[in-house]
């Protein structure tokens, strides 16, 4: 006979055992848009930053991010939450700092979902008008995804994961078929490596050119909001950050070396500089190496790639909110899974209502969607995830320092994250130095944008610091996850879900 009170239980979390390595592995690969990448990022960083050099640059980023990965995995076996950045710097750092973690990641989850809608509108509309000469406002396309990423992100997860697996498959198809056209062909000059030597990397500005290569990343860091949802959590999540590390470098480093092969490297960066619109530069590519029906194609992929990171980062903001609500550090009520779902689908509209204010609000003020909502406010959710990022390495290096804790290594557990929280500080001055590159952003917008990220922080430990008055019990607990057992989570690898205590966190 089923337990009572289970079903109670089970409806007040999410979904155990729903994704697996390959799912996880898609939502954090579409997050990070790797064809918005190739297409919109990378042209303008080879431009701004160090020209041909890009490719050796994503290559030092990628080695640099599985460094990371090492420490960041470790904790992972031992904290297992949907919470993600917020979890580690609780349980390594302390309620405060995990309360500081948890509205950063709050603030920089919504900010990069709710900046892309403003690129999605402007692909959408550009993509209509060049190719059905329909003239839509960005707007109108902008809350038609608003309304699907809605019912996508209020059902099941793993309906999401189906649709994101699909998506990104033809994203890498695309560009892979240009990439061999590319090397058959032997390029405009021959197949060349100059593109990983010293004069190609540190020519121009390498610093610019490390700042994109992190933004281009980033959705790759969310493969633990879905621990709690995964199956076999302590292997599936290391599993799918590194995979998810491999597949983006990977695939950054060969196609944008394609690319320059391709083009030509040493007059890459005047013909990037000479061109009207430089993020046509993949489309010129496919036109002059494959044909028109290949640009074509890719321009659709650029839309519902960028649809993928609408839907990637929609569900790790409602992820946050939930488990916000449900450890006190937001109202209750976000806090409550689907009864038939198990989504955390109060969060899920919560974010949907956000994202419906500030898209309307940019509409009515006429506002460019490309450099006023996407660059500017997708940027200031960058800012954010890359200081969660340092903080994360160094709540690892802290969390086994103190405890010891019997597995990992020297070099997973203290090595890794000491060099992590090294490189990623000097990665985070110099976002914070060059944010008016990033953004475009001028006078007092330089200073005002990144301090949200300062200012979010600030409230969170404060409100952190209140649940410590109120409810001490409660503050103890956070980060812990919806299992409770906070004895056995605090220094030791999560067991799978079923043998864990029933009593809900």
């Amino acid at each position: 006979m089923p337990d009572p009170g289970q079903g109670r239980l089970e409806g007040n979390r999410l979904r155990a055992g729903a994704v697996g390595v390959g799912a996880v592995t898609f939502f954090v690969v579409s997050a990070a848009g790797p064809l918005v990448a190739i297409a919109g990022g990378f042209p303008l960083a080879m431009l701004f930053g160090d020209g041909p050099g890009m490719p050796a640059m994503l290559l030092g980023c990628t080695g640099l991010l599985l460094v990371f990965a090492a420490g960041y995995t470790a904790l992972a076996r031992h904290v297992v939450s949907a919470g993600g950045f917020y979890a580690f710097a609780a349980r390594g750092l302390g309620g405060i700092a995990g309360g500081a973690a948890a509205l950063t990641a709050v603030v920089a989850y919504n900010a990069m979902q709710v900046g892309i809608y403003g690129m999605f509108g402007s692909a959408a509309r550009s993509l209509l008008l060049r190719y059905a000469a329909i003239a839509f406002p960005w707007y109108g396309y902008a809350l038609l995804a608003v309304v699907t990423v809605a019912v996508l992100g209020y059902r099941q997860v793993d309906l999401s994961a189906r649709i994101l697996s699909v998506l990104v498959c033809c994203e890498y198809v695309g560009v892979l078929i240009l990439d061999v056209a590319i090397v058959l062909s032997g390029g405009a000059h021959g197949i060349t490596f100059k593109s990983f030597t010293p004069a190609a990397i540190f020519s121009g500005s390498p610093s610019i050119a490390l700042l994109f290569c992190f933004a281009a990343f980033m959705g790759f860091e969310a493969t633990t909001i879905y621990g709690e949802e995964a199956r076999d959590p302590e292997h599936t999540i290391p599993r799918a950050t590194y995979l998810a590390i491999l597949l983006i470098g990977g695939f950054y480093v060969i196609s944008l070396w394609c690319l320059i092969v391709g083009s030509g490297a040493a007059g890459l960066v005047a013909h990037l500089r000479g061109m009207q619109n430089p993020t046509r530069f993949l489309f010129e590519l496919a036109d002059q190496y494959v044909g028109r029906w290949l640009s074509a194609t890719m321009s659709v992929l650029f839309v519902t790639s960028v649809f993928a990171g609408l839907l990637a980062f929609h569900n790790a903001a409602a992820r946050y909110f939930y488990v916000l609500g449900r450890d006190g550090l937001l109202p209750s009520s976000l806090g409550r899974t689907h009864a038939r779902h198990l989504s955390p689908h109060v969060g899920s509209v919560l974010q949907t209502a956000i994202a419906l204010v500030v898209v309307g609000a940019y509409a009515a003020l006429g506002a460019n969607p490309l450099l006023s909502l996407f660059a500017c406010v997708t940027n200031v959710g960058t800012l954010g995830v890359i200081a969660l990022m340092a903080l994360s390495s160094v709540a690892v290096l802290v969390f086994f320092s103190r405890r010891g804790a019997p597995t990992g290594g020297f070099l997973r557990t203290r090595l890794a994250p000491a060099l992590a929280a090294a490189a990623l500080f000097v990665v985070l001055a110099l976002a914070v130095v060059h944010f008016d590159v990033l953004t475009g952003s001028k006078g007092v917008l330089r200073v005002l944008l990144p301090s949200i990220i300062l200012a979010a922080g600030g409230v969170g430990a404060l409100g952190a610091w209140r649940l410590r008055k109120s409810e001490p019990e409660r503050y103890r607990r956070l980060g812990l996850g919806g299992f409770g057992a906070a004895s056995e989570l605090a220094v030791e690898p999560r067991r799978r879900t079923s043998d864990l205590p029933s009593s809900s966190g």
